[in-house]
């Protein structure tokens, strides 16, 4: 099974967000399992530098110019490289400049990306043709437009890792871009006047999946499908939406072989966690105590992931003797808000602004609770970790979070399979009766191990999915 994967970034050569990590872990994941995956990428400047030693296997007249497609391997995993440096060799992430504007030219950058997808499945690669192209939001959606603009010379998956994203461009646009006149249309990729590289994956792929079966079904919803829900809703009675959990990297996210941790520990040493919570309260600022318990954010600071909420908990959580830790950025409503809750409480709370990928290991490693209050979730990662890690979660249920965390309720603890908190309604009252229940178990240091060691034992490898893809490709074929 020749499978191409289609993405804008991929872990650790670029990573903005999530979806780096699924790139990053999924083909190789399925190479393991017996498939042949390779990796199609824009060739921004971290990743070319990531991959220096490679081949050109072809130059292309496109409606970009010229480009050139490069070849090379990255821990083993195929890597294609769309070559066109005055297309992506530029400073900023890949979708904005340094002043957080999107580059105005971005139609182009990434309907280039689904135009050599669909290029490869043509046969671009004399030596290697992917019967299968797996495109990644809305940056390679057009990947599944140009395979139907040329007869489908391979089926297509287009996987949502987050509806919010539409990739919506101005209509005029689409007379630049190599496609039909008649595919702006309410059947195809127009979108309330104009055009939607994410409509345009869910319209013309031969299937979609989200990254978790709960968000599957929240998406042909009006409240999470952001206009999309009445195509969502056909694709689900055509048997054409489905939602496959993502998973954790075992190679790097592992508490007992983590190099970035103080001390490293299974369940069956749980008190060399403490070790690392020590740590973590020196490094903050805070006052040191292992009997205190210490909550964390690690995550975007966006009004998706309710931590306005943990702001509105917080003198209540502080008032009950928890401290927290915070790593992350984004609105600076909410960086400033944290700041000042540093500031005013220094022993209790400590704020760090940005993303370190290491810092977030000794975070997650050292706290006892890791919250993730979102909005709405498409999977989410950090509850993973954090089980991963006896770091239990405190989530509300939405989306991968509710497919995931098992509540601490009595009947929950009672039968084993507890593995953190769970709270339904969105606001800081429902939030707070969570945080309550967790600082209750967290009295009872025994039953809190057992839920900790339970948590530790659950199998969220990347395994699971991969073999689930693999399923769904082959029933495509």
């Amino acid at each position: 099974m020749q499978v191409l994967h289609v993405c804008s970034e991929m872990f650790p050569l670029l990573k903005t967000g999530g979806l780096a990590d699924v790139v990053g872990a999924l083909p190789t994941a399925q190479i393991a399992a017996g498939a042949d995956a390779r990796v199609l990428l824009p060739a921004f400047p971290d990743v070319r530098n990531g991959i220096p030693d490679t081949v050109l296997v072809a130059e292309i007249d496109s409606f970009a110019g010229r480009v050139g497609l490069r070849y090379g391997t990255y821990h083993g995993v195929g890597v294609y490289l769309i070559d066109a440096p005055w297309l992506y060799d530029r400073p900023g992430s890949p979708y904005h400049d340094q002043s957080m504007y999107a580059y105005p030219d971005n139609h182009r950058r990434f309907a280039l990306l689904g135009w050599i997808a669909c290029e490869l499945a043509k046969g671009l690669d004399h030596y290697w043709r992917p019967k299968l192209v797996h495109a990644h939001d809305w940056h390679a959606g057009l990947a599944c437009a140009y395979l139907a603009a040329n007869g489908h010379p391979a089926r297509s998956i287009f996987t949502v890792h987050n509806l919010a994203y539409q990739g919506l461009f101005s209509a005029h646009h689409m007379a630049e871009l190599w496609l039909p006149s008649s595919f702006l249309n309410i059947y195809g990729l127009e979108f309330y006047g104009q055009m939607s590289f994410l409509k345009a994956g869910l319209y013309y792929a031969d299937h979609i999946t989200a990254v978790s079966p709960t968000y599957a079904r929240e998406i042909t919803q009006p409240e999470f499908g952001y206009g999309m829900e009445g195509l969502l809703q056909e694709r689900q009675r055509q048997g054409r939406l489905s939602g496959i959990l993502n998973g954790v990297d075992d190679k790097i996210w592992d508490p007992s072989h983590d190099a970035r941790l103080a001390a490293r520990y299974d369940a069956d040493s749980l008190k060399n966690k403490a070790k690392n919570k020590v740590h973590l309260q020196k490094a903050m600022g805070l006052q040191v105590d292992e009997s205190l318990p210490l909550f964390a954010v690690v995550s975007r600071l966006t009004n998706q992931k309710g931590l306005d909420l943990v702001l509105e908990a917080l003198p209540a959580l502080l008032d009950q003797g928890g401290q927290l830790v915070v790593l992350g950025a984004g609105d600076a409503v909410l960086q400033q808000a944290f700041l000042a809750a540093a500031a005013d409480y220094p022993e209790q709370v400590g704020v760090q602004i940005g993303y370190h990928d290491a810092f977030s290991h000794r975070i997650i490693g050292g706290a006892d609770v890791i919250l993730v209050p979102s909005r709405f979730e498409p999977c989410g990662l950090t509850q993973l970790y954090g089980l991963k890690y006896g770091t239990l979660p405190l989530v509300r249920r939405t989306g991968g979070l509710a497919d995931t965390v098992v509540d601490c309720a009595l009947e929950n603890l009672a039968d084993g399979t507890a593995s953190g908190f769970v709270f339904d309604d969105c606001d800081a009252v429902a939030l707070g009766n969570a945080i309550r229940r967790a600082l209750v178990l967290w009295s009872r240091p025994r039953h809190w191990q057992h839920v900790q060691r339970h948590a530790m034992s659950l199998d969220f490898g990347w395994q699971v999915a991969a073999k689930e893809y693999l399923s769904l490709y082959q029933r495509l074929s």
